[in-house]
């Protein structure tokens, strides 16, 4: 009589020791990380945690910033306003740009006149900034010293 099939009838107990050895190793880890995932997650845990506040970083860092980046785009628009040739200038008015805050804008409607016998310069500017685009009108004056002053810059309504 034949003997009957034995499945696996090839392998050494060398190959079964290795499996049983592999088995065992990634059933205990099976078994040691199922703990990690027997609780669940809620979607109340994804909510961050507003009431940790540290002391370093104030609430109120962001204006500071954004006034000075205000000035110093006042400051471009005021230099840009004081070498334009108004005799030359086109109908669509001049482009600036603030490489140090990004902003940028167009400068029309450049009037000269004498005011207390000093050189004025009235101007209406555009603004484009990480916070908008706004439209201003301003005048800037040749003072004493040689020297361009601002002395209007207000935001048009």
């Amino acid at each position: 009589m034949a003997r009957p099939a034995q499945p696996f009838a090839g392998w050494d107990r060398q190959v079964f020791r290795w499996l049983s050895a592999r088995g065992a190793l990634v059933l205990l880890a099976v078994v040691a990380l199922s703990g990690c995932g027997a609780r669940g997650f809620s979607i109340d845990d994804a909510v961050p945690d507003r009431s940790i506040v540290t002391g370093s970083i104030s609430r109120d860092s962001a204006a500071p910033a954004s006034d000075a980046a205000a000035t110093s785009d006042e400051m471009t628009i005021r230099n840009a306003v004081s070498s334009a040739l108004v005799e030359e200038l086109s109908a669509e008015g001049i482009g600036w740009a603030n490489a140090e805050t990004g902003s940028r804008g167009a400068i029309s409607a450049i009037t000269e006149s004498r005011d207390s016998g000093y050189l004025c310069r009235a101007f209406t500017a555009s603004r484009e900034s990480f916070d908008g685009v706004r439209l201003y009108r301003g005048e800037t004056c040749l003072g004493s010293a040689k020297l361009w002053v601002m002395k209007s810059f207000v935001p048009v309504d």
